[in-house]
């Protein structure tokens, strides 16, 4: 088959998919997704064994230890996928949703209604979790869902692959709602990113550069976020327990996620020792700071900072830190080196954390909790697809509501335009 051949069958497979998915019952998907959960803890063994090749391959390569870890499953990571099927099983299904419906003056009743996007490419790295999480948001929201992940994880996104698509035929739900590209050449994804006629959406999923290429590239919309670049501000009134318990929290608990916290703002009035406690307890979890000279008073065994430190997204143990005077200069900071991804701040005011929520725009802003929560399985979504830091047409950890667009509706009594 010519790659020509092979993209046409690819998006017409995926169309035919879509079209009886949009159309199947609630209870239908949902058995189909908590029977696919099953079967991925039945072949968890088989999974494992599939992601060491992967992981063995991985190291012989060379990669990161950022990436080794995205790449890896275990038992708990498989289990985690089963209970995102599950849990999105248990969501309430938005397709054929009425949000909102008003009279007009001539008794036309007017509404909105959410149908299914259609056919939606997603194209990832590393993570084969990706794999699960995906399949079981673009089924129950009637989406077919077209999935290109890495070569580093082909034998794991194979497996699970596998394991889903028996799982969701037995049920009765087309296999097709799931198809894995797994031909490594990128010419084939280029391919499809001109689809714009059968894939309705594009969702990039890894670093800044694979997000960058795809939205060059692509005929088709692209939801995407560059890079996580997540700030933690410390206002003088944090309590200074919480302090220290949520600067770590959302640096060390993973690091190698976008929603970890790459860059801790302080206030200068939080005294000495609470400055000193913060980092103290970053370091003794192994983390390097990089801070500016009036942090480095208050903790001499941190790095000198340079401006681009504030712009990185470490993915690593290491931690971009600088005292601010007021609320106004962390939000300004924010804006001038953030990316839009997951911001919080830590304390007892409430009417500075009202004004943190309102006056800064990222697609996720907390008040006294930590920035590892921007996720969609965290925030009640059962799993994502991926975050947006666009604001078009959805903003932040996306998830069945995301997958979603509306439709007008109309009801008459043979009402017509005079």
């Amino acid at each position: 088959m010519t790659q020509a051949e092979l993209v046409a069958d690819i998006v017409r497979r995926g169309r035919a998919a879509s079209e009886r998915l949009a159309e199947l019952r609630p209870d239908v998907k949902d058995a189909a997704l908590r029977q696919a959960a099953d079967a991925l803890e039945g072949a968890a063994e088989e999974i494992a064994a599939e992601n060491t090749r992967d992981l063995e391959a991985g190291r012989a390569k060379g990669l990161a230890a950022p990436l080794l870890d995205r790449l890896r499953l275990d038992a708990e990571r498989i289990g985690a996928m089963a209970a995102g099927l599950r849990e999105v099983a248990a969501l309430p299904d938005p397709v054929g949703e009425v949000t909102r419906m008003w009279t007009r003056p001539n008794g036309l009743q007017v509404g909105r209604m959410r149908i299914p996007l259609g056919v939606i490419l997603v194209i990832y790295e590393s993570r084969p979790n990706v794999t699960a999480d995906v399949a079981a948001l673009c089924l129950k929201s009637g989406n077919a869902a077209i999935l290109r992940g890495g070569s580093e994880a082909i034998h794991s996104n194979r497996a699970i692959a596998k394991v889903l698509r028996e799982s969701i035929a037995r049920a009765g739900v087309p296999e097709d709602a799931l198809l894995l590209v797994s031909d490594s050449d990128r010419a084939l994804v280029d391919a499809l990113l001109l689809r714009d006629d059968a894939i309705d959406l594009v969702i990039p999923r890894g670093g800044e550069g694979l997000i960058r290429s795809v939205a060059e590239k692509s005929r088709i919309p692209v939801i995407k976020h560059y890079k996580g670049v997540c700030h933690v501000y410390l206002d003088e009134f944090a309590d200074p327990k919480r302090a220290t318990e949520l600067a770590v929290n959302s640096k060390v608990q993973r690091v190698s996620v976008c929603n970890a916290a790459e860059t801790l703002l302080v206030h200068a009035k939080l005294s000495e020792r609470v400055v000193a406690d913060v980092l103290g307890a970053l370091a003794a979890h192994g983390v390097e700071l990089h801070a500016c000279a009036r942090t480095r008073e208050h903790f001499p065994a941190a790095l000198p900072a340079r401006d681009e430190d504030y712009h990185t997204e470490w993915l690593a143990k290491v931690m971009s830190v600088r005292m601010v005077d007021s609320l106004d200069q962390a939000i300004e900071h924010i804006r001038r080196y953030g990316s839009n991804h997951t911001e919080t701040i830590v304390t007892q005011d409430v009417t500075r954390a009202r004004e943190f929520v309102r006056r800064v725009n990222s697609s996720s802003v907390f008040v006294n909790a930590s920035t590892r929560f921007s996720d969609g399985f965290q925030l009640g979504l059962g799993a994502e697809v991926g975050v947006s830091t666009t604001k078009l047409h959805w903003y932040g950890p996306m998830g069945l509501e995301g997958l979603t667009t509306q439709k007008f509706i109309a009801f008459g009594e043979g009402t017509i335009l005079e």
